[in-house]
């Protein structure tokens, strides 16, 4: 005899086989994927320092396709042209985003990363590579290739003066990291005169146009008085500033000093704000200082810097942007 209860289980079973079926065939299940597309505004770019704030280049992406709607990382990368990418640069997307704008900045230094020429053209190769998760390999998409010349962003200028014989093969240097034709540096001068040079040759010098202005029919400039001074020159605007500067240290661990006299330091103009200088010292302390003041000074967290045995020190002082802060490196030699 069959039981009454038999059909509605069996039913039951059923319903809970066909529910389960139907919930494995929804399932999201990533294949190996397909390569998205990318397309250039461009297939040249020549660079100059002009163009440092303006977009250069754009790129078109569509997303490649790992078989459902997954969050695609995609990171664009740039080689030189038959290196097969083996060392790409690589620089990583906005989520979602379709388009890539770089400002003439941005992809000059990118350009620079891969140890490009600034005198000729180079041809490049440019893809995205897509990822969703690092159980998954990565997809890329189509080559787009470019010719593209870099420039030097970092740029040097040279002030002659009577503090160094006139001569600007030998003479001090301001710097310029971007090539925007702004120009910065710490020259120590003897209290007497100077011009600017283009070159380490006089063939474009720039002088004291009054006012604040240089021009390349000035007379020689003043340096105002002896000293560490910073130059800022302009050449977009034909400006000039010159400011008192100097970081020397001071201390008992500084023969002569004892906490009175500063030793002064020699900038490095490679624009890391780098100060330096080789000196004997003596067990003890001492402290960096500003313009021979102790309105600024720099020490081991705001504490003396000791110095516990005697020797010949290799001392550099990095200044942060904010001319108050930095770090410090002690060698003994």
């Amino acid at each position: 005899m069959k039981s009454k209860y038999l059909k509605p289980f069996a039913l039951a079973l059923i319903a809970i086989s066909l529910w389960s079926c139907e919930k494995q065939e929804t399932q999201a299940v990533a294949s190996s994927g397909t390569g998205g597309t990318l397309k250039s505004s461009a297939t040249t770019v020549v660079l100059d320092k002009t163009m440092l704030t303006t977009n250069v280049i754009t790129f078109n992406i569509t997303n490649a396709n790992f078989g459902y709607q997954a969050a695609v990382t995609n990171t664009l990368q740039i080689a030189k042209k038959g290196t097969n990418f083996a060392s790409p640069k690589e620089t990583i997307l906005t989520a979602n985003s379709t388009t890539k704008a770089f400002t003439g900045l941005d992809f000059n230094n990118l350009l620079l990363s891969l140890s490009l020429p600034t005198t000729t053209n180079s041809d490049v190769e440019i893809r995205i590579k897509s990822t969703i998760s690092n159980n998954i390999a990565p997809v890329y998409s189509n080559v787009v290739g470019l010719s593209a010349k870099p420039f030097p962003l970092t740029a040097w200028i040279y002030v002659p003066g009577n503090y160094q014989g006139w001569n600007p093969a030998t003479a001090d240097s301001l710097v310029s990291l971007t090539g925007n034709g702004v120009y910065t540096g710490v020259i120590v001068f003897d209290g007497d005169k100077f011009k600017i040079t283009t070159q380490k040759k006089w063939d474009v010098a720039y002088g004291d146009a009054g006012g604040g202005k240089i021009s390349t029919t000035g007379g020689d400039i003043s340096s105002i008085s002896a000293g560490s001074k910073e130059l800022v020159a302009d050449l977009n605007a034909n400006t000039l500033t010159i400011t008192p500067l100097v970081w020397g240290v001071i201390g008992n661990s500084i023969p002569g000093s004892n906490w009175n006299i500063d030793t002064d330091m020699k900038f490095i103009n490679d624009g890391k704000g780098a100060w330096k200088l080789t000196i004997p010292m003596t067990a003890g302390a001492f402290k960096f200082r500003k313009n021979h003041d102790w309105g600024t000074s720099i020490g081991d967290n705001g504490g003396d810097i000791v110095v516990t045995t005697a020797g010949t020190y290799t001392i550099t002082l990095t200044v942060n942007a904010d001319g108050k802060t930095g770090s410090y490196t002690l060698v003994k030699i």
